[in-house]
C-alpha cells in the first residue's frame, strides 16, 4: 500500500504516525542527510511489513531504523526482528522520555528530538546476501521514484488549483 495520497496537501504524509514519532523521524532524517544516506519513511518490505525508515548509505549499506515513540509504542509491536532480514543493520530510535535500556542490545539506538539525532549504539552489521540487496534495492529505487512522481502531480495540481482561485477572484 502507498503511503502517498494525490488529494491531500501533503502527498507524502498518510496520517498513521503519531505527533511524537513524526518528530522522531525528523530528527533522524536531518541526521542520516547529514551523514550522506538516501532516506525513505514508510517502505514497504518484500515480507509484507513496513519499515519506519529506510536508509541507503553511500556504499549501499541498508539500513532499517524502527522509530518507538513510547515504551507501550516498544511493548506491543514485536514485528522489528523481522527487519533484521532486509538490513546490513538495524537500529531503533526513540526520544528522551523513553528509558533506553528498553531497547535491545543486538540493535542500535538513536535519540532524536526532531531537530536531530544522536547515536547511542551502533548496530551490529548482519551483511545482506546479493539477491536479497538487489530485491530491496530495486524496491526502494521504484518507491522513491513513484513518490517523486506522486510529489510532482501533487504540486501540479496545487498550482491548477490555486490560477483557477485566483481567477474566479477567491
Amino acid at each position: 500500500m502507498t503511503i502517498l495520497s494525490l488529494h491531500s496537501n501533503n502527498p507524502l504524509e498518510d496520517g498513521r504516525q503519531s505527533e511524537r514519532a513524526l518528530l522522531i523521524r525528523r530528527g533522524m532524517q536531518r541526521l542520516l542527510h547529514s551523514m550522506r544516506f538516501a532516506v525513505l519513511p514508510e517502505l514497504s518490505l518484500p515480507s509484507g511489513r513496513r519499515a519506519d525508515l529506510v536508509a541507503v548509505s553511500a556504499k549501499g549499506e541498508i539500513w532499517i531504523i524502527e522509530i518507538k515513540s513510547s515504551i507501550e509504542d516498544f511493548r506491543v509491536d514485536r514485528k522489528w526482528p523481522e527487519y533484521r532480514s532486509h538490513c546490513d543493520r538495524l537500529f531503533f530510535a526513540t526520544h528522551k522520555d523513553v528509558p533506553l535500556e528498553i531497547f535491545p542490545k543486538e540493535c542500535g539506538l538513536f535519540l532524536s528530538d526532531g531537530y536531530g539525532a544522536h547515536m547511542i549504539r551502533e548496530a551490529p552489521e548482519h551483511k545482506l546476501s546479493g539477491a536479497t540487496r538487489k530485491v530491496l534495492m530495486l524496491n526502494y529505487s521504484r518507491t522513491a521514484a513513484q513518490r517523486l512522481l506522486a510529489a510532482e502531480l501533487a504540486a501540479e495540481q496545487e498550482g491548477k488549483t490555486l490560477q483557477t482561485e485566483s481567477e474566479d477572484g477567491f
